[in-house]
């Protein structure tokens, strides 16, 4: 298995309003922790939809996609707490993909996130996010962007993903310093990437734990 410097764990998925808040209990007082606890993992964040759906992200970031693929890992994603058996069935419209971080331009986190759904059977996806994110960095309010392309081994579906419709699409993320600034980055890349633009949605920061962080 190739990999980058980094592995990134994206999910996506909305929330029926009669178990939002359990959702967001469960998110922010167990989940977000356990998984950063975990041995290789850096960090994840959480976001919520400004424009496009599903209403919300989180985003988790690896030494390597390998983390993803350890034997602890595989042993918690199999073996989840009660509260996430309760929680995961309820995620509507799930996207959960694992991949390597390529493309990478910039550095940090933004308080505003694009996600752009790519072409997978475009020629030289990552060569043409390579050229775009220096580009975007021209922006002052740019932080970061980079490239998850997932691996079908390891981005196991969560129980309500459509199978019949599911897509291993590489995910070009942009992150901001303003919504402004974040818009007009996604308008950039949708002129030069291979998308549909409807699929694109854009999120901003809830909150962020680092390992470094944990008590």
């Amino acid at each position: 298995m190739a990999e980058n410097k980094f592995g990134m764990l994206f999910v996506a998925s909305d929330i029926s309003p009669d178990d939002e808040i359990d959702f967001n209990a469960w998110y922010d007082r167990e989940h977000i922790e356990e998984r950063v606890r975990m041995e290789g993992v850096i960090s994840a964040a959480r976001y919520i939809s400004v424009t496009g759906r599903p209403k919300y992200l989180g985003l988790y970031l690896a030494e390597s996609i390998s983390v993803f693929a350890s034997p602890a890992y595989s042993h918690a994603f199999k073996n989840q707490t009660p509260w996430s058996m309760k929680v995961l069935p309820k995620m509507l419209l799930p996207t959960r993909r694992i991949g390597d971080v390529s493309a990478d331009v910039g550095q940090g986190s933004g308080g505003w996130v694009a996600v752009l759904p790519l072409n997978a059977a475009a020629p030289d996806v990552e060569g043409k996010c390579k050229n775009v994110g220096p580009l975007l960095a021209e922006d002052s309010a740019f932080v970061r962007s980079y490239l998850i392309s997932p691996n079908d081994e390891l981005s196991r579906p969560l129980p309500l993903e459509d199978l019949a419709t599911r897509k291993m699409r590489p995910l070009y993320i942009i992150e901001s310093s303003n919504s402004a600034s974040n818009e007009a980055a996604l308008r950039h890349a949708i002129e030069a990437l291979p998308c549909s633009p409807a699929d694109a949605a854009r999120y901003q920061l809830t909150w962020k734990l680092s390992r470094e962080e944990l008590k």
